[in-house]
């Protein structure tokens, strides 16, 4: 029997099941956690601010976004320009002690945590639990029996020269200092073909010490469970899913919860190219020998019952966002720290977003003032409604997909005066160029249309009052290292004195 076919926004299958993938964008490295009836996870926003995506669910299957935990990355020094493949990385997150906690590792800087009362905050400042190069995947625990505190990290060779294992040190209960010079718990190394160690999640059950940690890489490696009866080891391990003879490559990294009722579940990444990390989830159990056992007898599964618990409405994070008030969604997010100014409050509808003039206007991947969201990975239109009131020769602004290589449309002031609608593009590595000839937008405004085919191939058209007509060659997205591809509005204007004017942006729709 052919199971019906999902939302376009969700894997809730409207009979008891679902089909992965729950979360179809780039959630990228998911943590989950259980308080109550309620589900949170968090996830890595890299670069972006504001970061740490806080998402809420009752079942499992169908999530919303509920806000962030930081609203700018820190050091702000180093990220008040786009750094799109750095910052926050493989967070985790948990509640101890009456409070929420979330740990990360900043491959260029060290491992961070902040905490709060409460998942809507108010979230401390971010602490600097340990500082230097390499540091990542940073998973605290708290042992309830003995009182002790722990944290795991692995590392970034990129950045130390140091790979595939983890370390463990002992940690002071308060999350702010660690008390001993740490210790390889695990050296990927030892075991006969594992490589690229990284993404620890430590637990506490029944007696043992639990650390789930995937290897082999995102685009084809595999999720590995390690336990023993000391925190210091020695850990024996066994590779607990793996892709198998299904379509989901590299099925690893993510977070294990267990619902009131006792069910236990496993919330994972698959790497998808252009459209970043989206996140499975799969039914976990304990064999005889008391390993987990992942998805379909270690294999994922692709339609599944949903968790014993209360039905839910379907749901998902939001992408439409008519920018009431000037006022825009949790959605959106700026490719570096914000500044004051970039966008304005106005009483009437629409996105006011200043033309903030700068020596590299003409490559997007520069600009710190673009404002994104997640590619969707699942076929899609979205549109949005521009209007160019800024006066200034040269200010610009529209809807781009953005990656290491990008393409937008939109609309542009010449040095006569007259606005133009414009499509141009960017390979991997090069200069902007036309992807079309500029033709004349008279009202200074247009509607923007990107349709997004199946392997993320997106065809521009844009409506200037005649209609709505295609634009330039098909253009395939691309993701940078480890960011998937972006939905992107931005504002600029060439360098210069005095204000450049602002752009407004209205009614940004995506439908499937």
């Amino acid at each position: 029997m052919t199971a019906p076919g999902p939302s376009p926004v969700t894997g809730d299958l409207g009979d008891g099941t679902y089909r992965n993938p729950v979360l179809a964008a780039d959630w990228s490295d998911p943590d989950v956690l259980r308080v109550g009836d309620d589900f949170y996870l968090t996830a890595s926003s890299f670069g972006r601010a504001p970061g740490l995506p806080l998402l809420h669910s009752r079942d499992l299957v169908n999530w919303t976004l509920i806000g962030h935990a930081v609203e700018r990355l820190e050091p702000a020094e180093a990220f008040a320009v786009p750094r799109h493949d750095c910052g926050i990385w493989a967070p985790s997150l948990r509640h101890h002690d009456g409070r929420f906690w979330i740990f990360w590792g900043d491959p260029d800087h060290g491992v961070f945590q902040i905490n709060a009362p409460a998942i809507r905050g108010p979230w401390t400042r971010p602490h600097l639990l340990k500082p230097g190069k390499g540091y990542i995947d940073a998973c605290p625990l708290w042992d309830e029996e003995t009182g002790a505190a722990y944290l795991v990290h692995a590392w970034a060779k990129s950045r130390s020269g140091v790979k595939n294992r983890v370390t463990g040190h002992l940690m002071s209960a308060d999350g702010r200092e660690l008390l001993d010079e740490g210790q390889v718990l695990i050296d990927g190394d030892r075991i006969p073909g594992w490589f690229t160690l990284e993404g620890p999640k430590i637990y506490r059950q029944d007696g043992w010490f639990w650390i789930l940690a995937p290897a082999g890489g995102v685009e084809t490696g595999w999720q590995g469970a390690f336990r023993a009866r000391r925190f210091h080891g020695p850990y024996e391990e066994r590779t607990v899913l793996q892709q198998g003879g299904t379509d989901v490559n590299g099925p690893h990294q993510g977070g294990w919860v267990r619902t009131a009722r006792g069910e236990d579940w496993f919330l994972h990444f698959q790497q998808r190219g252009p459209y970043g990390r989206v996140v499975h989830l799969q039914p976990m159990r304990w064999d005889a020998e008391g390993w987990p056992v992942l998805g379909d007898d270690g294999a994922p599964v692709d339609v599944h019952r949903k968790p014993v618990l209360p039905e839910q409405p379907r749901s998902a994070p939001a992408t439409d966002d008519d920018f009431p008030g000037g006022r825009y969604g949790r959605q959106w997010q700026w490719t570096a720290n914000p500044r004051d100014g970039w966008a304005a409050s106005h009483s009437g509808d629409g996105l006011h977003l200043a033309c903030v003039r700068g020596p590299r206007a003409d490559d997007l991947r520069t600009l710190p003032h673009v404002f994104t969201q997640r590619l969707p990975l699942r076929p899609c239109v979205a549109e949005v409604g521009l209007t160019l009131p800024a006066q200034a020769p040269g200010a610009r602004a529209g809807f781009a997909v953005l990656g290491d290589a990008y393409s937008w449309i939109g609309l542009e002031r010449d040095t006569d005066g007259t606005v133009r609608l414009v499509h141009r593009f960017a390979e991997r590595g090069g200069q902007e160029r036309d992807a079309e000839r500029p033709r004349p937008a008279p009202d200074g405004t247009a509607r923007l249309r990107v349709e997004v085919t199946a392997g993320a191939r997106c065809r521009f058209h844009a409506d200037t009052g005649d209609g709505f007509r295609p634009s330039g060659p098909v253009f395939a997205a691309t993701p940078w290292n480890w960011v998937g591809a972006l939905f992107g509005l931005f504002a600029a204007a060439p360098a210069g004195t005095g204000p450049a004017g602002t752009a407004l942006f209205t009614h940004f729709r995506i439908t499937h």
